[in-house]
């Protein structure tokens, strides 16, 4: 009886290799880039949201300025400093306002109004003042006072009164202006006077003339009513 002899052999190959498992970090996430992009997209759209939203009300802010404005000026603002600017603030009157604005949104807000005619001032950084009084020399002379304590290089770079521009070497004229009692003493004694007296004085701006007439109406009235 023949008998087989099995035979066996060691294997050509290398044993396999062992290899440790890690666990997955059940704290990390990984998100598609496209969600990545979406959250990126609503940020800018949101930012945008809020710069319209501050040029719309800085526009508004405007326009509410101008309600029963006699001047609008600009004032150069480059080289203010904060402390400055709000030195400035307290020094003027309650009738006049000062506030810091873009060019652009300025004249978005006064574009086609008679304050239009202030368009040569914009170019630059510009400071604005809204003078609501009609003493219009008493407006201007805080700044001026202010300009001078503080030594400041900083002018007005245009106003307009009355929907004419004036340009800054044209300042002169709104600072040297007569009071509103000056102008009323003038023109009620023009009035008393002999009639040439009386077209010489009609030729200053017809607002003025009708404030005076207005005033010597009511000084007439008292008058009669004291009789």
């Amino acid at each position: 009886m023949e008998t087989t002899s099995l035979l066996s052999f060691p294997s050509s190959k290398p044993p396999p290799t062992r290899t440790h498992f890690r666990p997955a970090n059940p704290f990390s996430f990984s998100f598609p880039t496209t969600h990545k992009t979406s959250i990126s997209h609503r940020s800018i759209t949101i930012k945008s949201a809020i710069s319209r939203t501050k040029k719309e009300e800085t526009v508004e802010t405007v326009k509410t300025q101008l309600e029963n404005c006699y001047l609008l000026a600009a004032i150069k603002y480059t080289g203010f400093t904060v402390k400055q600017f709000q030195d400035l603030r307290r020094s003027l009157p309650e009738s006049s306002k000062v506030i810091v604005a873009k060019n652009t949104l300025v004249y978005k807000a006064i574009e086609n109004t008679p304050w239009e005619a202030l368009k040569p001032c914009m170019t630059g950084m510009n400071a604005w003042l809204f003078v609501h009084s009609e003493e219009i020399p008493e407006a201007l002379k805080p700044y001026r006072d202010f300009q001078k304590e503080k030594k400041l290089e900083n002018d007005f770079t245009g106003a307009v009164f009355e929907g004419k521009f004036y340009g800054p070497g044209d300042f002169k004229q709104l600072e040297t202006m007569p009071s509103r009692a000056e102008i009323y003493a003038k023109i009620l004694g023009a009035l008393q006077g002999p009639a040439i007296g009386l077209v010489g004085t009609l030729q200053a701006p017809a607002r003025d003339v009708v404030m005076v007439l207005k005033a010597y109406v009511q000084k007439l009235e008292e008058e009669s009513s004291g009789q």
